[in-house]
């Protein structure tokens, strides 16, 4: 029975062309996302792209008038936070039917896809001792006048 190879490649072909106009829509979609977020007294509102990205930001007169410069900037940042989440959703709407069922479009949004942790994790670099706590992290008792060292 003769093989027919052009038919094979022409099949092989149209399956890529699919798939590719296929990611390019998913790409577009991705990268069009914008989600919009009023704070409750509708003193701020945020504009947030792809990955959370601010695009926008408007401030209300009012707004420095009633609120402190701290509470200014923590009701941008719940705000944002807000805006960030609706984004997130609608690129996990976006992602969710061109991925294979059962997989997180947190995980392949963030890099991760099917990696464990501790694949994620850097290797320690050899001869290197690893951390000894999480308490080196802190720089609550660091004077940087004297050269990074404890206080």
């Amino acid at each position: 029975m003769p093989v027919d190879h052009q038919a094979e490649v022409d099949q092989l072909m149209a399956d890529y062309r699919r798939s590719r106009e296929q990611l390019v829509a998913v790409q577009r979609g991705l990268a069009s996302i914008r989600e919009t977020a009023t704070s409750h007294d509708e003193l701020v509102t945020v504009t947030v792209g792809p990955r959370g990205t601010l695009v926008d930001l408007t401030i209300d007169d009012r707004a420095y008038q009633r609120l402190r410069p701290a509470e200014l900037a923590e009701l941008i940042v719940r705000t944002t936070d807000v805006a960030v989440a609706g984004a997130t959703r609608r690129m996990h709407d976006q992602l969710a039917p061109v991925l294979p069922a059962g997989t997180d479009p947190d995980a392949v949004l963030t890099g991760r896809a099917d990696l464990t942790q501790s694949e994620i994790e850097p290797e320690p670099e050899p001869g290197r001792h690893s951390r000894r706590s999480r308490e080196d992290d802190s720089f609550e008792n660091r004077s940087w006048l004297t050269d990074g060292r404890h206080a």
